[in-house]
């Protein structure tokens, strides 16, 4: 809670130092006989940013509160027992961000909607993955530059409403050949202390089983939920890993997106242990890490 005792290096807490930080906005859900979640976008100072980006510069940390912004995944379709959404995009994930006492804000965006047989995929921090009509595709929903990736492209109509993968932060959502397109893989950090795995991309739906009896595409690495079957429901994304629900099989709810993440990791020695919303703290090394699943701030 805001006003928590003072740990360790408190001394030298207000003093100008690097902190490092990971943010990762909330994922999208499945669309309704179409393409999987696209991830929340990636961005990090601590190893490469999601989409191939480059590790970003550290925060300078100076007096003030930085203020974080934690965003929620995009909620699932309501489609069975008569649902308004049948046929429709996925919702789009929440922004997660970072403002800084001068106002400088470090910002991921929301995943992109899996598209339907409809509509194309929705363009997001990934992008959402595309559906297939009996004529031929819609279309992918691109990723942001240094934050992930677009979801997969739909199919020639051979395998009628297949739909394709959304897009994660370490790889494209899978494409539609003769079955549906597994959601991108997330990617991995290290900021915590340990390896973990976020931002994976939503499965694509099974359809409706027109030349084609499997399941839904697989959900990818980090948390990406499982594409429907026919007739099946998307699987839900995993909660705080910012990765995208799977699409559902026809006239079944879509799988929502988990909700987002931000880890910021300070020298210990500057930490002044001032907080609120409850982050989880844990040390590694000489630094202090806050892990936020929720809105909150640390005033340094």
């Amino acid at each position: 809670m805001f006003g928590q005792s003072l740990q360790f290096g408190a001394l030298n807490a207000g003093s100008p130092v690097e902190a490092n930080f990971l943010v990762i906005a909330g994922g999208a859900s499945g669309g309704s006989n179409g393409g999987g979640g696209g991830a929340g976008g990636f961005r990090t100072s601590y190893g490469g940013s999601g989409g191939g980006g480059a590790a970003e510069s550290p925060i300078i940390l100076q007096s003030g509160t930085y203020t974080i912004t934690v965003g929620g995944g995009g909620a699932g379709l309501s489609v069975s027992g008569g649902g308004p959404d049948y046929q429709n995009q996925g919702n789009p994930g929440f922004l997660s961000k970072i403002v800084t006492p001068s106002a400088t804000t470090i910002q991921s965006e929301g995943g992109g909607g899996g598209g339907s047989n409809n509509y194309g995929g929705v363009t997001g921090g990934s992008g959402g993955g595309a559906g297939t009509t009996p004529s031929g595709s819609t279309s992918a929903g691109s990723g942001t530059s240094g934050q992930g990736y677009g979801g997969g492209n739909g199919g020639s109509g051979g395998h009628p409403y297949l739909g394709a993968g959304g897009g994660g932060a370490d790889a494209g959502g899978g494409s539609v050949s003769s079955s549906p397109g597994n959601g991108g893989n997330g990617q991995s950090s290290t900021i915590s202390g340990s390896t973990l795995t976020f931002a994976g991309g939503g499965g694509g739906t099974g359809g409706t089983g027109i030349g084609y009896t499997g399941p839904g595409g697989s959900g990818g690495s980090g948390g990406g939920g499982a594409g429907g079957a026919y007739n099946a429901n998307g699987v839900n994304a995993t909660a705080s890993t910012g990765s995208g629900g799977g699409a559902s099989g026809d006239a079944r709810n879509s799988g929502a997106g988990g909700s987002g993440i931000v880890y910021l990791r300070i020298p210990t020695a500057s930490y002044s242990g001032t907080t609120s919303g409850s982050p989880t703290v844990t040390t590694d090394g000489a630094d202090t890490i806050l892990k936020f699943t929720g809105s909150g701030s640390y005033t340094h």
